[in-house]
C-alpha cells in the first residue's frame, strides 16, 4: 500500500475526460438548494467589463492543435488510423502482476494473464477517455495499481509536457512510458516491436518503411507474452520483479548489438507516434458555455452565469485555468493532504514536477534526442525548487462527468474540489506541508454557482468513429 500526495492546481484536478453534458442544471435554484430557503437566493448575474473580456478569452477553439514538431507522422491519415487500431490493441501488453486482477471488480483479467491491457483499458472511450472501470474510480488497475490517476486524453494534442509531473515531453514518449511501465502495460520495447512485426507488419511498413527482421532469433531474442515485461520473483525479502526487453534490465534488450537496439527502439517509437497521431484527434468540443459566449442567452442558467463571473473574478480560477482549453499548461502545488486512494496508497512525499521535469531533461527519448523529429524548446533549461510537489494543471473541458478529481482521484464530487480551493488547500498539505493557495471567501451559494459553471463546460466529445477500432 502506498500513501497519497499532492495535487493538481487548478480548480480541479479535475482531469478532464467524460464528455456528456449530464449534470448541468437549467434550474439551479431548485436543484442546488434542494428546495430550501436558499432557493430564493437567485440574484441576477453581474459582470464587469474585465470579467467579460476574460470570459471571451476562454472561448473554445475548434481548430486542430498545431503540428507537433517532434512527430512527423502526427497528422498523417494512415498513421492516425493505425494508431487508433493500436490504441485498442491489448496484444502489446505483458502479464498482469497484481493479485487484485481477479477477473471481476473492474479488473482486465486474472493475475498472470498476458495480453489484457490496452490504452483503452484506462482511457475508456465510452467513459469520456477517463478510467470509469477500476475499483474506486480513482487510480487505475492495469498490470498493477497505478500511483496517480490516469489523466484525460481529450484536448491532449495541445499538451507539451505530459503526466501529472511532466515526466514525458511528447505524447509518443508518454505512450512508450506506458508500454514499459510494469504498473500499466508491463511490456517492453523489444516485445512491442516483435508484436508489431508479427501482427501489423504491412500496416507499419506502409507508413514507416521496411521493418528490421525481428523474427531473426540470432539477432533478436524472441519474447513470449508471458515474459514480455516484468515477471514476479520471490526473494528472501519478499516479492520483486525481474524485467525484460527494455534498456537497463541486463536481459534480452541489453544483450543485443547497439545497432539492433536502435532498430528495436525505432520501431517502438514509430508505433508510439502513430498512437499519438490518433490521440491528437480526441477533442471535447464546444459546450453550452461557448454557445452563451456566442450570444445564446438561454444556454446558461442564472447560477451558471454567476459561476462564470466568479471563475474569472472573485474565485481567481482563471489564473491557472486560462485560454480555450482552460489550463495554463503549468505545474502547481495546491497543498493536497495525502489520503487513502482506492485499495492502494501513493507516496505521501511525491515530489511531482521537481523530479518529473528533471527526468525529462535527461531522457534519451525526449524531443532533443535522436528519435525526435524536431525540438520546439518545450523543455525548460532547468527545474526550479518551486516545482517540488507541483502537478500539472488539467483542462476543465469535459470535466463534469469525471468519476473523481485531483491527480490522486480522491475527491468524488466537483463540490468537494471547489470547497478545497475555497479554503486554500489542506493545512498542512502538499509536499512537506507547502502549497501555493490562499483561502477565498465564498458563500455556500457561490460555491454551488461555481460547480454549476463547471458543469456547463462539457462538449459533445470526439466523433463516434473515434470511439472504437477502425
Amino acid at each position: 500500500m502506498r500513501l497519497v500526495t499532492a495535487t493538481l492546481l487548478a480548480l480541479t484536478s479535475l482531469l478532464g475526460f467524460a464528455c456528456s453534458s449530464a449534470g448541468s442544471s437549467t434550474n439551479p435554484s431548485v436543484e442546488d438548494a434542494g428546495g430550501s430557503a436558499d432557493a430564493l437566493d437567485d440574484p441576477a448575474p453581474v459582470f464587469t467589463n474585465e470579467e467579460r473580456a476574460k470570459l471571451k478569452s476562454l472561448r473554445y477553439d475548434p481548430a486542430p492543435p498545431k503540428p507537433d514538431v517532434s512527430n512527423a507522422y502526427g497528422d498523417v491519415p494512415l498513421a492516425r488510423a493505425f494508431g487508433q487500431k493500436l490504441f485498442f490493441d491489448s496484444s502489446l501488453s505483458g502479464p498482469l502482476l497484481e493479485g487484485d486482477n481477479d477477473g471481476a471488480t473492474g479488473s482486465l483479467g486474472v493475475h498472470g494473464e498476458a495480453g489484457k491491457v490496452s490504452c483503452a483499458g484506462c482511457h475508456l472511450p465510452q467513459g469520456g477517455f477517463v478510467d470509469t472501470r477500476s475499483r474506486g474510480k480513482q487510480i487505475s488497475l492495469g498490470a498493477l495499481w497505478g500511483s496517480r490517476k490516469a489523466p484525460t486524453l481529450l484536448e491532449s494534442g495541445f499538451v507539451q509536457l505530459f503526466n501529472w509531473g511532466g515526466e514525458r515531453d511528447s505524447m509518443w514518449r508518454q505512450a512508450i512510458g506506458v508500454m514499459e511501465n510494469e504498473r500499466e502495460l508491463n511490456s517492453g520495447r523489444l516485445f512491442v516491436a516483435e508484436q508489431i512485426h508479427r501482427y501489423h507488419r504491412s500496416e507499419y511498413e506502409a507508413i514507416f518503411g521496411p521493418m528490421p527482421p525481428l523474427d531473426d532469433e540470432k539477432r533478436f531474442p524472441q519474447l513470449a507474452p508471458s515474459n514480455a515485461g516484468c515477471v514476479e520473483k520471490t526473494v528472501a525479502t519478499g516479492t520483486t520483479y525481474v524485467c525484460r526487453g527494455k534498456p537497463g534490465d541486463h536481459a534480452d534488450y541489453d544483450a543485443m548489438t547497439p545497432a539492433d537496439q536502435e532498430a528495436v527502439t525505432r520501431v517502438t517509437v514509430n508505433t508510439a507516434k502513430a498512437i499519438a497521431a490518433y490521440v491528437r484527434l480526441l477533442r471535447c468540443g464546444a459546450g453550452r458555455f461557448d454557445a452563451w459566449l456566442d450570444g445564446d442567452a438561454s444556454a446558461l442558467s442564472r447560477a451558471e452565469e454567476r459561476g462564470a463571473a466568479l471563475f474569472v473574478g472573485k474565485a481567481k480560477c482563471v489564473q491557472c485555468h486560462s485560454g480555450p482549453n482552460l489550463t495554463d499548461g503549468g505545474f502547481h502545488n495546491v497543498g493536497l493532504r495525502p489520503q487513502v486512494v482506492a485499495v492502494a496508497f501513493v507516496d505521501k512525499d511525491d515530489p511531482g514536477a521537481k523530479a518529473g521535469l528533471a527526468g525529462a531533461l535527461v531522457d534519451p527519448l525526449n524531443v532533443k534526442g535522436m528519435y525526435s523529429d524536431g525540438d520546439d524548446g518545450r523543455l525548460p533549461a532547468s527545474v526550479s525548487d518551486s516545482m517540488l510537489g507541483a502537478f500539472r494543471t488539467p483542462t476543465l473541458r469535459c470535466v463534469a462527468s469525471h468519476p473523481s478529481f485531483m491527480h490522486t482521484g480522491h475527491f468524488a464530487q466537483l463540490s468537494e474540489v471547489v470547497a478545497f480551493f475555497r479554503k486554500g488547500g489542506d493545512a498542512p498539505g502538499g509536499y512537506l506541508g507547502h502549497g501555493e493557495l490562499s483561502a477565498i471567501e465564498l458563500s455556500a451559494r457561490e460555491e454551488r454557482d461555481l460547480v454549476a459553471f463547471l458543469q456547463a463546460l462539457d462538449g459533445p466529445g470526439p466523433e463516434a468513429g473515434l470511439l472504437a477500432p477502425p
